[in-house]
């Protein structure tokens, strides 16, 4: 069964960065998408990155083109969420998700992260 723990998040100022981790286990990750979503209190979820496992092409939600990046290490079977600039409206809770056939239909989700951004 596939798992997928998150790290990394905290509470930050507004303009500071941060990297969330999401380490996978429990199958091989050929043909995978790899993602992290968000939701905020009282919110709909948030698609936030997305990342093809075997090159590496990514795509991300208008809320945080140029401010984030997604990547992968393959060799450590973790994906990670570099963002920066970051806005109290990025506060959010943060779900790293796996897709097993590239169709964004996210078949795996971690437990979530809590990032605070604070004014």
């Amino acid at each position: 069964q596939v798992q997928l723990v998150e790290s990394g998040g905290g509470l930050v100022q507004a303009g500071d960065s941060l990297r969330l981790s999401c380490a996978a286990s429990g199958g091989t990750f050929s043909g995978y998408a790899m993602g992290w979503f968000r939701q905020a209190p009282g919110q709909v979820r948030e698609f936030v990155a997305a990342i093809s496992w075997n090159i590496g092409s990514t795509h991300y939600g208008d809320a945080v083109k140029g401010r984030f990046t997604i990547s992968r290490d393959v060799a450590k079977n973790t994906v990670y969420l570099q963002m920066n600039s970051l806005k109290p409206e990025d506060t959010a809770v943060y779900y790293c998700v796996a897709d097993r056939t590239g169709s964004s239909v996210y078949d795996y989700w971690g437990q979530g992260t809590q990032v605070t951004v604070s004014s």
